[in-house]
Order: C-alpha cells, then structure tokens, then sequence
C-alpha cells in the first residue's frame, strides 16, 4: 500500500510535568502541526506546541471517553492533511497507552510512524516518594499491572508475583486489591505508597499498610498509582 504523505509520532508525555517530557518528545511538539492529545495531557504540556492544531481525544481511565475506534480514524485523517501529526499520551505510549490498536491501523493504512517513549508515572512515582522500586537484599523483581478494563471486558484479577507491585489506575480497585493480596498471605503490614497526581502542583502521596489499603481510599481528582512491596517501607531516619 503507498504510505500517506504525514508521518505521526506517538509522544510519551510523562507523568503530568511539562518539564518531565524528553528532549526528543519537546523538539517534535515544537513541530507538530497538529496534536491529538489525552485528557491527563496538562495545559503546561500543550504549551510547548502553540503553533499546532489540537486535538482532545479523552482516554480518561474510568471516565466516558472517546471511543479506540474513532480516534484511529482521527489519526488517520490528520495524517492525509498534515505533514507532522503528533499522537501525545500520559506516561509512556507503550504501557497501557493502547499504543497497539493505534499501531495496527496506521500499519494497515501504510502511514509512516516513529515512537518517542516517554517517563512512566511508576518512574516518576518513586522519585517523588523518594522509594525506589528495587533493594538489595529485599525486592529485585518489579511487575506493573492494572485492573483497569474497557467497557465489556472482564477484568483480570491476577496479581503478580513479584517483589514489588505497581498498580495503574488502582484508586476503584484498592479495596479488591488489598483483599485478594491478603488471602494470598501477605502481611497486613506491609507498606503501601499511593500517589495521586504524580508529578504535578496537586501531587498527593499517602504512606499506608495492606491493611489499611483494604479499607479503601477516598475520591481522587487526578490518576492514582498504587506501590506496594516491603521496598516501599520508610527509611529509619537519623536521629
């Protein structure tokens, strides 16, 4: 099939900070003509692409959003009129940014295309909490997982076997979370780290137990990221 004549770029926007985008991902935003951006994207971000048309496409976890389908086309389309097209998303496009569906219909539709990774929030999450995800000694394996599904998609309720675990968008999903860890016999004391907002001028971090993560949270305004493993138990601090 002839590739179209616009090439699109799928950006990494990062955690929420406009200063947390890479070089790279700034240089082409700086270029873009138009960009078809998420909703977590932050009016900071937008502004590193004044010259561009831009285009919301939602993606919202847990809130009505524009459908996969449609956005495919629009990426389509904006890649028949424009030279630049940027596809900007939260974190990195290639964690849970359904980054695939996207790649499928410009493969299909012989679009040219090039991925700008981006910091994912669990990256970013761990530097605000001053955690690190691996220890010596304590946590040398680290899984990154959501329960988070599309409308008609049964939810997966596998927790990982790992060190240290991430969950993406786990605000709804903390009480379930912290059940099913329980009845696999993890402690009801160890540690939790919930941030919400991570990154931006909102940011919020909540240092818990499983125990108290089965009791649930409160309402978020912004996106949730849920770190639990003994990694993430605070350091003895000098006297």
């Amino acid at each position: 099939m002839q590739k179209a004549g616009g090439k699109v770029y799928l950006i990494g926007a990062g955690p929420g900070a406009a200063d947390l985008i890479t070089v790279r991902g700034a240089r082409i935003l700086a270029q873009a003509e138009v960009v078809l951006h998420d909703a977590l994207v932050t009016s900071d971000m937008l502004e590193l692409c004044p010259q561009a048309v831009k285009i919301s496409v939602g993606k919202r976890s847990g809130q009505r959003s524009a459908a996969q389908s449609h956005i495919n086309e629009q990426i389509l389309s904006c890649a028949q009129q424009y030279g630049i097209v940027v596809r900007l998303k939260g974190g990195d496009p290639m964690l849970f940014g359904r980054a695939d569906e996207e790649l499928v219909a410009m493969e299909q539709a012989g679009i040219r295309y090039a991925i700008v990774p981006g910091i994912t929030t669990a990256v970013a999450a761990a530097a605000s909490a001053r955690q690190p995800l691996t220890k010596r000694g304590i946590a040398r394996s680290v899984a990154f997982f959501t329960s988070s599904t599309a409308p008609g998609e049964n939810a997966d309720t596998r927790i990982p076997d790992c060190d240290t675990l991430i969950q993406y968008m786990g605000g709804k999903e903390a009480t379930l979370t912290a059940q099913r860890l329980l009845g696999l016999g993890y402690a009801v004391d160890l540690p939790v780290i919930v941030i919400e907002n991570c990154s931006r001028s909102n940011e919020r971090i909540l240092r818990l137990n499983l125990g108290d993560l089965e009791q649930g949270l409160s309402a978020s305004e912004g996106p949730v990221l849920v770190m639990i493993g003994e990694a993430m138990r605070a350091r003895k601090q000098p006297s």
